[in-house]
């Protein structure tokens, strides 16, 4: 078992929080994983970590350890990097996660040319609305909408969504088009989630800010289906615009109470720190962030 080996699944044991994880990112037995720690321990003649059933502990040694290995394995993975750069282009895999809606309907094509565009890239992409944890379950990067909760994450912000209220022709003519936010409360709404208080905060054209309460006419967990349902003329909804942009442009869908203030949304890329980032995961930050840089196509 060489000492790179050793190292490599030591820290990789540390990040995702157990051996078994450890041995299932890393796609070898659990056995073997063990196997390599205690060789390391024996050798360097320490306890690196303290283990029970339920968790893991890092030792004083293992922490110290632990902060040179990261380093190292990060300067090993340039060096290498470095000396293949003449020869191939960039290759390996690639983990990402992103929300569903968006991931399918703007993801997808860009994801299909930076594949096209570096062909000994393997991506392995997980469209999901569920928060993922992306160190644990060892991803790259993530691509997420909304403001961010506090983390050690590194982020870079991609676009600015905007939020639309929208309503079918059919259902405007059937109950009448609001003319203020205020009139909203005789409108039923599509929620997206299960709140069961539906109250959207919006901004007045002084600046001033207020809430409107709506009555839910159904609650469902995806956006597509949102749309479909409100297509139908079964009530109104407020959503990003990159999901109705097209109905929007031919007519299917009305946009209404425009002067109003609603929801921005922040995109990000976000991805773990390091010293130093993969060249897999830097070109493609590098590619989402000039694919959607200034105003999105969907925003026009």
């Amino acid at each position: 078992m060489s000492r790179y080996e050793e190292i490599e699944t030591f820290v990789r044991v540390v990040d995702a929080g157990s051996i078994t994880t450890a041995a299932e990112q890393m796609h070898i037995a659990k056995s073997a994983v063990s196997r390599r720690l205690k060789e390391l321990e024996a050798r360097l003649g320490v306890q690196l970590l303290q283990r029970s059933s339920r968790k893991q502990i890092l030792t004083n040694t293992g922490q110290a350890l632990y902060q040179r290995s990261v380093t190292l394995l990060a300067d090993w993975a340039e060096a290498e990097a470095a000396a293949s750069m003449a020869r191939i282009e960039l290759a390996g895999k690639l983990r990402l996660s992103a929300p569903l809606s968006f991931g399918i309907a703007h993801l997808s094509p860009a994801i299909i040319e930076f594949m096209k565009m570096h062909p000994d890239v393997d991506l392995d992409v997980d469209f999901t609305d569920r928060f993922v944890d992306l160190i644990e379950e060892g991803f790259d990067l993530a691509v997420r909408i909304g403001q961010l909760a506090e983390s050690s994450l590194i982020a870079k912000q991609l676009a600015t969504i905007s939020t639309v209220v929208v309503a079918s022709p059919e259902y405007l003519q059937r109950n009448g088009i609001p003319e203020k936010p205020e009139d909203l409360v005789h409108h039923k709404e599509c929620v997206y989630g299960h709140r069961r208080i539906s109250a959207w905060r919006y901004t007045k054209p002084d600046g001033s800010e207020a809430q409107v309460e709506l009555k839910p006419r159904m609650f469902t967990t995806n956006g597509e289906f949102l749309r479909d349902v409100v297509l139908a003329g079964e009530g109104i909804l407020k959503i990003p615009r990159f999901i109705v942009y097209k109905n929007l442009q031919e007519g299917s869908l009305i946009e209404i109470l425009s002067d109003y203030g609603w929801d921005e949304l922040p995109m990000h890329v976000v991805y773990p720190p390091t010293r130093h980032l993969s060249s897999r995961v830097r070109a493609f930050v590098d590619f989402l962030d000039d694919r959607f840089k200034g105003t999105p196509y969907w925003e026009h």
